[in-house]
């Protein structure tokens, strides 16, 4: 997590060409002035060039980018196509990423590669059901749930409509082409269950954590395929 936070500073101050504020950089990545101050340490003592100190902002200096990326025509068109897919098939907290890591990818080419990646003749269209509507409603929780590994409540219809209320632990999210699918410890049966995001009615936090546990973690599920 810290590692992706330190990356996520480097990029707030390529953004900006005038001293950004530690005050500004901690509500950016919700954290506090503190944790900005401890941060930039580290960053100049790995040799990032940054600039500045507490109360008078930082700044990384002139000409400090990272190295262009050298991708050949098929890893171009594994990035761009990978991304469009997410773009098109994915609630909209993560098609906005995927616009931007794709943005990212673009700055970091060659400067002569970069429009050729942008105008590549790929698209991934999706066509939009009530389904894939109803499973991207709940995609954005069930993400986050996933990470910070929160139990979760859920109101779930089975192909028959019937409906349970299911005590889970989400694991992970499977997309196939034509549903996303949850894969969840489910406490009540003790054991892997998989559920159709698109079938879940309700989705509550329980407000408790789970641990993970070996025999019950989603690397394990993926044993049992």
């Amino acid at each position: 997590m810290r590692s992706l936070r330190l990356f996520a500073l480097l990029d707030h101050l390529r953004e900006r060409s005038l001293p950004i504020s530690a005050d500004t950089l901690a509500e950016l990545l919700g954290v506090s002035v503190r944790t900005i101050y401890r941060d930039m340490v580290t960053l100049q003592a790995m040799g990032a060039p940054v600039r500045g100190e507490p109360g008078l902002g930082y700044q990384l200096e002139r000409g400090y980018f990272l190295p262009p990326l050298h991708l050949d025509h098929d890893e171009m068109d594994a990035v761009m196509l990978g991304m469009r897919l997410i773009a098109a098939r994915s609630d909209e907290p993560l098609a906005a990423a995927a616009r931007r890591a794709s943005a990212k990818f673009a700055a970091s080419m060659e400067p002569g590669r970069q429009a050729a990646y942008a105008n590549l003749p790929l698209r991934a269209v999706s066509k939009q059901t009530s389904e894939s509507e109803s499973a991207k409603a709940h995609l954005t929780l069930l993400r986050d749930a996933i990470r910070r590994r929160l139990i979760l409540c859920i109101t779930y219809a089975d192909f028959s409509g019937n409906e349970s209320e299911r005590t889970i632990r989400p694991l992970g999210l499977t997309l196939f082409d034509s549903a996303w699918l949850l894969t969840a410890w489910c406490d009540a049966r003790n054991a892997f269950r998989n559920f159709r995001a698109d079938r879940i009615a309700t989705i509550s936090s329980t407000g408790a954590i789970f641990r993970q546990e070996r025999g019950r973690r989603f690397e394990d599920y993926l044993k049992t395929l």
